[in-house]
């Protein structure tokens, strides 16, 4: 059932506790060629993939409860936090891509290669608690779509979402390219709908623009701001840090100086365009919300069957809520994929320890259909999208304990030699991390703090 994992890795990197006892993901470890001597194109191509399935967790389903909220209420106001959200990412999936092409280690195992046990522990644990919350989000909104799409009741969605464990294993065992393949072929039909979607509602490119100017208003809005920091949460994703620095060693580079400069510049290349094209996905939604939405009327509008109902009537397009189901139901179902592996890399990173990954993913997917099926059993079908959010929003508050030991590891010259961070890249990297860890403290303060307190802080900071 499951087992120590052999397998040692060689490096020569100091500054390690002890050497990393096993490869991440062994199965597909270096298994990707990379063509030497090759055009720069060739060669982009052979590192092409590993940013695509990271892109996957920036646009699951998560971001579209938050994003149809904060466009419906708010207009165009929110597409900064998302703007903002996306460059984070990107910063610190290239520190992602760093730490697995220079050390060997993708996060979780160099967590467990530098602190101590309880410490690691308590990381794994928090790691396994934002992995349930995004798979959470995937149940949900998979079942959503299969309910707007077939009319199948939203309890039988989220248990039919698990047996998409088989595709996964199904592909992992023909090769990572075809998991790579089949997740582009699935985000470019998201961004196909969400196009369409987009002629058809016509937004404001002024309003457009003006959105993407950061607004003071966020952080003095308790509502707006919650909003915000779950667009935070859905599209900075914690357990994406680690899938990035373990997939990256899928690729058979040179493992010399001039090998892995190299495989750390396509390899950003690789996800900087993907994540590009989740900031389209992102943006596309909450520009749809707001233009549908928003300026008709509608503000209240943040459940997702309801904005399915209305895009058809409000945009005059008969296929226009056909299409906004379909990309729904793709965007769950592409998430799955990655959240097998993410789920399979934590838990071999942190603890050694490998079991069967149809068993894992079966796990992982009960953590999350639990809490949906009870919710909808309960509360009934319209307390869906809160879920999503409150997923979104657990996400948020996972992440300050990813980014900071990333943030530490590829900022250490011991562990990363001559590709230790350059000061610009740490300030930024901390800068970032610091905005993350602040929102989350207001917000946690907002949501439980004395009203009586809430407003003396308030005052005091001129908010």
């Amino acid at each position: 059932m499951s087992h120590i994992m052999p397998n040692p890795v060689p490096t020569s990197n100091e500054g390690w506790r002890k050497e990393a006892a096993s490869v991440s993901l062994p199965e597909v470890f270096r298994s990707v060629p990379v063509p030497k001597n090759a055009s720069f194109w060739k060669k982009l191509l052979a590192f092409a993939g590993p940013g695509f399935l990271v892109s996957v967790g920036y646009m699951d389903p998560g971001n579209w409860a938050t994003d149809l909220a904060g466009g419906a209420k708010y207009g165009y106001t929110l597409l900064s936090v998302i703007l903002i959200s996306n460059l984070m990412a990107i910063l610190l999936q290239h520190l992602c891509v760093k730490l697995g092409v220079v050390t060997g280690r993708d996060l979780a195992q160099a967590c467990r290669d530098d602190y101590s046990k309880p410490a690691v522990i308590g990381l794994w644990i928090l790691c396994e608690a934002a992995i349930a919350a995004c798979d959470l989000a995937e149940v949900v909104g998979s079942a959503i779509g299969l309910q707007l799409l077939f009319g199948i009741p939203l309890v039988w969605g989220c248990v039919i979402t698990s047996l998409d464990v088989m595709i996964v294993l199904f592909l992992q065992n023909k090769g990572f390219r075809y998991v790579e393949a089949l997740v582009i072929v699935v985000i470019l039909t998201i961004g196909g709908c969400f196009l369409a979607e987009l002629i058809f509602a016509k937004p404001s490119i002024t309003g457009i623009v003006h959105g993407f100017a950061p607004s003071m208003e966020i952080l003095k809005n308790k509502e707006m701001l919650f909003v915000a920091i779950g667009i935070l949460g859905a599209t900075v994703m914690p357990h994406n840090l680690y899938l990035h620095s373990s997939i990256v060693q899928t690729r058979n580079f040179d493992r010399d100086v001039e090998g892995k400069t190299e495989a750390i510049k396509f390899a950003t290349l690789d996800s900087t365009v993907a994540l590009m094209f989740a900031l389209f996905i992102n943006g596309g939604i909450l520009i749809l919300a707001a233009a549908a939405f928003h300026w008709s009327g509608h503000h209240e509008v943040a459940q997702i069957q309801d904005a399915y109902e209305l895009l058809t009537p409000t945009l005059g397009v008969g296929i226009a809520s056909t299409l906004f189901a379909l990309a729904l139901l793709a965007s769950g179902q592409n998430s799955t994929l990655t959240g097998t592996l993410a789920g399979q890399i934590v838990m071999e990173g942190f603890l050694n320890i490998r079991i069967a990954p149809w068993l894992r993913r079966l796990v992982t997917r009960l953590v999350a259909i639990v809490p949906a099926v009870c919710v909808i059993g309960f509360f009934g079908e319209g307390r869906t999208t809160d879920l999503l959010i409150w997923s979104q929003v657990i996400l948020s508050m996972q992440l300050g304990f990813a980014v900071i030991p990333l943030l530490l590891f590829t900022g250490n010259k011991k562990k990363m030699g001559q590709f230790v961070n350059p000061l610009w890249i740490t300030l930024l990297a901390w800068t970032s991390a610091a905005v993350i860890v602040t929102l989350n403290l207001k917000l946690l303060f907002d949501s439980f703090a004395p009203e009586s307190w809430q407003k003396a802080i308030n005052g005091i900071l001129g908010l």
